[in-house]
């Protein structure tokens, strides 16, 4: 569950102007109509779609061009996201420190130069697993500054009421890009292979950089003394974190699953390919699949919150995709291809109605000098634990077999719902909203004080 990852807030109250940023942005205007969110929106579809057929056709390359076991592919997987244990905590002070727009238009140019060098070296029969590992590590550290900022730049673009709507569209072209990405992902791989496959990313992860280029808006930078120190600035970002209780329980839930199902994912295709005897194509279907359960929660998740209401939600949806996630090992003794195509179905909706309400909840919270600190504390505290549970899973399914390295994943990946299952989340229909007026504070404060106090 990448927190992955994506309620509109109180009647809004007259707030003093910071500079011209704060009158560029339109209030209340259909983001249908808001032309710089058209852009992000855009630009981000593409890049995912691009996203999609990397991460379809790189373990291809492993287990199929390469024969890599179970440890390589878990070694593999740890290095696109060790970065994020690695580095989010100062990238997130240094994100706030610069115009979020052109780190996500570099971000976006980087990782295409560096996918690009899969199929120039794959024209000269020179691929190896260390090139991969290469290739996973410099891709996930430009991915730690480009989703920092990405996620940081939505409450900077459009207005407090506007941010679940934007999440929810973002959620929804994200969706829509992964039921097609993998179908096509894996027709590519039959068509070119797999090398050409991740070349093609390259052109939209630079046909996306051209389209939040064009974003006219402009953040106004903050002031070079009105800041801390790095370390001073890391601090108040994991203390808002870290010391909002329901911020707390969130993260704990995203991750412990993040930490089972980063080890589901390391191990997928070849548990597929090997294990379960499925061709390559039929795992682009189930990826396809399970990314159409992922629009139908873009286009629940609203619905949800009214009928459950929003803390509600957040503990209902988690427990649900642990369950689901159990459908991954049992597939080893089901029908493979129908039980996985369920299972992935209403993980991936559960996954989309989580990540809506959680995200938006913790966007409207935070100041926004705040919000790239925020984001990468919470990235480095739910994407942190990914690597470990990849590079685990690695390592049990080389001991214990592949199928039962499944399984306890599995388990772990439900019993780290109990967090937001066992809180007060659970029967809350309205998250609080006490730091709503801080939109545009200049100075990040503390919400434990007055949090705690909250039922």
């Amino acid at each position: 569950m990448a927190a992955a990852d994506q309620p509109p807030s109180s009647e809004p109250q007259p707030q003093p102007q910071h500079g011209p940023a704060s009158s560029q942005r339109p209030k209340h205007v259909s983001l249908w109509r808001h032309r710089d969110f058209m852009k992000l929106w855009a630009g981000d579809t593409v890049s995912v779609f691009g996203s999609e057929l990397v991460l379809f056709a790189l373990p291809l390359i492993a287990v199929q061009l390469l024969h890599a076991d179970a440890f390589e592919m878990g070694v593999l997987a740890t290095l696109e996201s060790a970065a994020f244990l690695l580095i989010s905590l100062p990238a997130g002070a240094g994100v706030d420190r610069l115009p979020k727009r052109l780190v996500i238009v570099y971000g976006d140019t980087i990782r295409a130069a560096i996918l690009l060098t899969i199929p120039l070296t794959w024209a000269f029969d020179a691929v190896s697993m260390i090139q991969l590992y290469l290739v996973a590590a410099g891709v996930g550290i430009v991915s730690v500054f480009f989703d920092i900022a990405n996620q940081s730049y939505l409450p900077e673009l459009v207005d407090g009421e506007s941010i679940s709507d934007g999440n929810g569209k973002l959620q929804a072209s994200q969706q829509t890009a992964g039921v097609a990405g993998p179908t096509l992902a894996s027709g590519l791989v039959t068509a070119i292979g797999a090398p050409l496959t991740v070349g093609l990313t390259s052109i939209c992860m630079g046909l996306s950089s051209i389209l939040v280029g064009l974003i006219k808006h402009r953040e106004t930078p903050r002031a070079a003394e009105g800041r801390a120190g790095f370390v001073a600035e890391i601090r108040e970002g994991l203390g808002f974190v870290l010391g909002h209780p329901l911020l707390r329980r969130i993260t704990a839930c995203t991750g412990l699953t993040n930490f089972a199902s980063s080890g589901i994912f390391a191990l997928l295709v070849l548990y597929a390919l090997t294990t379960l005897g499925l061709h390559q194509v039929e795992l682009g279907i189930i990826m396809s699949v399970a990314s159409a359960g992922g629009i139908l929660g873009a286009l629940t998740a609203a619905w949800v919150q009214k009928i459950l209401g929003e803390g509600t939600s957040i503990a209902v949806s988690a427990p649900i995709s642990g369950l689901c996630f159990l459908g991954v090992p049992l597939a080893s003794v089901l029908p493979a291809l129908p039980t996985l195509l369920i299972s992935w179905f209403f993980v991936t909706w559960a996954v989309v109605v989580y990540n809506i309400a959680q995200v938006s909840f913790r966007q409207r919270l935070c100041p926004k000098p705040l919000l790239g600190r925020m984001n990468a504390s919470i990235r480095f505290l739910v994407w942190g634990p990914m690597p470990l549970g990849a590079f685990l899973a690695g390592i049990l399914g080389d001991r214990l077999g592949v199928t039962r390295t499944m399984w306890i994943l599995a388990a772990c990946a439900l019993l780290g719902s109990l967090p937001v299952l066992a809180s007060r989340l659970l029967g809350m229909r309205v998250l609080p909203r006490e730091l709503d007026l801080l939109a545009e504070a200049t100075d990040p404060i503390s919400p434990s004080a007055e949090a705690e106090g909250r039922g």
